[in-house]
């Protein structure tokens, strides 16, 4: 019997090699491994909420204007106008930790590597920060340090009149609710 003819539209992911038993059973291309791969169908379901685009005025919130522009975050209050969001999946599925203890901080999407760790989202901010060795951020040191995060002073500058960090099964304060929130805080 003759060997059949390949059409000229198939596509990577439509080839395979004959006669191997060790071709991945996940797409490659787009998953880490079978585990990513699954995740990805266990996250599919997720829908996103546009970002929040808020226009202030020049007379407005100065300040909060002002420490925006010292800390070069334009970036980061411009949302983006387009996203694909099986992409955005693909990131977070790939991204996911697949061993107890194990943290890559980078994701694989479509074929490349997308790293997020510090220096990675630094960089897209325009500003590396460069740490020596064993320096921390410093919101790491006044976290460390008992005296220097009060935070019963945060949540009275940041949350309305009666509200309150949320926090963990074990009452421990991790966040503060976006409803319990001042506007300019919100903001």
């Amino acid at each position: 019997m003759p060997p059949r003819k390949l059409s000229a539209k198939r596509s990577r992911r439509d080839i395979t090699v004959e006669g191997t038993s060790a071709a991945p059973k996940f797409d490659s291309h787009r998953f880490r491994s079978a585990e990513h791969q699954q995740r990805f169908e266990a996250i599919k379901g997720w829908s996103f909420h546009r970002e929040r685009c808020v226009q202030l005025r020049d007379d407005e919130y100065i300040d909060f204007q002002e420490e925006i522009v010292c800390r070069r975050w334009a970036s980061l209050v411009t949302p983006m106008a387009k996203f694909d969001p099986v992409i955005v999946l693909e990131f977070y599925a790939n991204a996911w930790p697949t061993e107890e203890g194990v943290r890559d901080m980078r994701s694989w999407v479509r074929g490349q590597w997308i790293p997020f760790d510090a220096d990675a989202l630094n960089q897209f901010l325009g500003d590396p920060l460069v740490l020596e060795e064993g320096q921390e951020f410093e919101f790491s040191q006044r976290r460390n340090r008992a005296e220097g995060f009060d935070e019963e002073a945060i949540a009275q500058l940041l949350c309305i009149p009666g509200q309150d960090f949320s926090g963990t099964a074990a009452g421990r304060r991790v966040w503060i609710m976006r409803t319990s929130m001042t506007t300019l805080t919100q903001i």
